[in-house]
């Protein structure tokens, strides 16, 4: 509204200028007028003055929009998914308050959920530092109370001192162990470790990871088979001790965690260049709540239980990255009281062959 009353005083002022100027030329040139003519003068003349400054007005407005609405395209550009604000229409239908309009609320929206995302994090930050100093906790104050009764003279009381030591050494492992998976992950994450690609039988190496773990397996009476016991020669191109140690791992949480008498079976699954690898138990299951976070470092299901069941709490998180530096990804299905599964892919070996 303000707009358009400047631009009509503007236009008034033009037009009694131009109109005084055509009287005083008039009187001196000695020429014959009416007022008629000049009122008409006066109207035409403010009419197309009006036109005239407001599309001027308009066409440098839109200049000015369409300079900042490039200018947050440009900083938009640096998201993973820029905007296509109104692609879809010709350039000339285009409105530039509405494009930028749209431009700004896009970019509002990707900052938002920045700062959600790095609250998120911050928050994972916590809880990583608070669970890393919980768990080296409680190894320090165990070898800090063991070692202080030896000095204050446990050490000459025969019925405790070579199983204080022990304890002590214990907790000793129980840290390197933690440490040892935390600087895994850490090289995992940046790169640092290199795997050592090869072609194998997988169905091979799951007997070799039954044979070392059966002794802990038949301590809870549980029984590890593969579904299908005559399927061999499934090849398969990936970092072999690497993969060992990701089918170790799920199937040592599997039995830690798992029901007695139970039962862990391994499944594959030879499809479009890819095999996939099913690990699955009958075991407790976990709760739907739990599994987003369930490759989290640190994280348990049921921090009393899997403490004392020991283990870094780092399993998973390692299997997760190791999968994932194959360029793969690692699932997990589970429904409490009938077990759960873990699904994860690798390169088909013979798809591999092929392209050498």
């Amino acid at each position: 509204m303000h707009r358009s009353v400047h631009i009509a005083l503007v236009s008034l002022l033009f037009s009694l200028i131009s109109s005084l100027l055509i009287y005083f030329i008039a009187r001196i040139a000695e020429l014959e007028y009416d007022f008629g003519f000049l009122f008409l003068f006066l109207f035409v003349s403010f009419v197309l003055s009006w036109l005239f400054f407001y599309f001027s007005y308009e066409m440098s407005l839109n200049r000015r929009i369409k300079n900042i609405t490039d200018r947050v395209k440009l900083l938009s550009k640096r998201e993973k998914d820029p905007p296509q604000i109104l692609v879809n229409l010709p350039e000339e239908k285009q409105d530039p308050l509405l494009e930028l309009d749209n431009e700004i609320n896009h970019l509002e929206s990707v900052r938002q959920q920045e700062i959600e995302k790095l609250l998120k994090l911050e928050n994972h930050r916590k809880e990583f530092l608070g669970n890393v100093s919980h768990e080296l906790k409680t190894p320090i104050f165990n070898i800090q109370g063991y070692v202080s009764t030896l000095i204050d003279g446990g050490i000459y009381d025969e019925s405790i001192n070579i199983d204080y030591l022990k304890r002590a050494d214990k907790s000793v492992d129980r840290m390197i162990h933690i440490v040892g998976d935390l600087e895994q992950i850490s090289q995992l994450e940046s790169g640092v470790l290199e795997l050592d690609y090869e072609i194998f039988d997988i169905t091979e190496l799951v007997r070799d990871v039954f044979t070392s773990l059966e002794i802990q397996a038949k301590s809870r009476q549980i029984y590890l088979e593969m579904l299908n016991p005559n399927m061999i020669n499934i090849l398969v191109y990936a970092d072999k001790f690497r993969i060992r140690q990701v089918l170790v791992n799920l199937i040592t949480n599997a039995i830690k965690y798992g029901k007695d008498t139970g039962k862990i079976s391994i499944d594959f699954l030879d499809k479009d260049n890819n095999v996939s690898v099913f690990v699955s138990d009958n075991g407790i299951g976990i709760e739907e709540v739990h599994l987003p976070r369930l490759f989290e470092r640190f994280y348990r299901v049921d921090k009393g239980r899997s403490r004392a069941q020991g283990g870094s709490g780092l399993g998973l998180a390692i299997v997760k990255h190791i999968i994932e530096a194959h360029h793969q990804q690692i699932k997990v299905s589970s429904k409490v009281g009938e077990g759960t599964t873990f699904t994860f892919g690798l390169v088909s070996g013979f798809t591999q062959k092929s392209n050498q």
